[in-house]
């Protein structure tokens, strides 16, 4: 659909995944800000990208609701940052904090945060970037504290579709194993091949599904 005007969040979106949602955001008309834990590096992104940035660590949730404030209204919520150990997570406890408020906690807070001004506009879209190997169809594969937090992010989209009202629509994806400096060099698909099932899913119509689990744009189990 038509979403020119509409302002999207895309979070840690300075580099690889999230800066190709934003720019293919961009590129469909919306006025988008990058979310960066580190804003002189979101700056230097957002300007070559023609978009704007504001300071978001996801690890300090009390704050969000300052940074969004200045933000007029998000319509289009990104939740893409992530956070990857490969230690065992019963020996790393700090991992699993930072993984845990990364991955599941700042998307909870930062839905909650949006979701007043979705319901007054009539019309929002969340997307939440997650992974296969956080789905138990596919064993559960994620390393470390990863698979098991993007497990409840998961879960987390499924029951909002049951709360938010049809208008919002909401759902995770998966965008495959993409070269980035998480997914390392050997990967296979370039980030704007994984960017672009968020993309579709942050600008559906209103009668494209929610509360799914997607890849490719196709619909995944979880």
């Amino acid at each position: 659909m038509d979403v020119s005007g509409k302002t999207a969040l895309v979070t840690g979106a300075n580099r690889g995944i999230g800066l190709a949602i934003a720019e293919g955001l961009k590129a469909e008309g919306c006025r988008v800000i990058i979310g960066a834990r580190d804003l002189e590096l979101g700056r230097q992104a957002a300007e070559k990208a023609g978009v704007e940035a504001v300071h978001l660590d996801l690890e300090s949730a009390d704050r969000f609701e300052a940074v969004l404030s200045k933000t007029g209204g998000v319509d289009i919520l990104v939740n893409n940052a992530g956070v990857l150990f490969n230690r065992p997570m019963i020996d790393h406890p700090e991992d699993w904090a930072t993984s845990l408020a990364v991955i599941l906690e700042a998307p909870y807070q930062l839905c909650r945060l949006c979701a007043p001004h979705m319901r007054k506009a009539g019309w929002g879209r969340i997307v939440n970037l997650s992974s296969d190997w956080g789905a138990f169809s596919q064993g559960l594969g994620g390393p470390g504290a990863y698979g098991v937090h993007k497990a409840a992010l998961n879960a987390l989209t499924l029951a909002l579709s049951r709360e938010l009202p049809e208008t919002i629509k909401i759902n995770a994806m998966c965008p495959g194993w993409v070269h980035t400096r998480m997914g390392g060099s050997a990967a296979p698909r370039t980030p704007q091949e994984g960017a672009d099932t968020a993309i579709w899913l942050a600008t559906l119509g209103k009668d494209g599904p929610t509360g799914g689990f997607f890849r490719d744009r196709k619909l995944l189990a979880w």
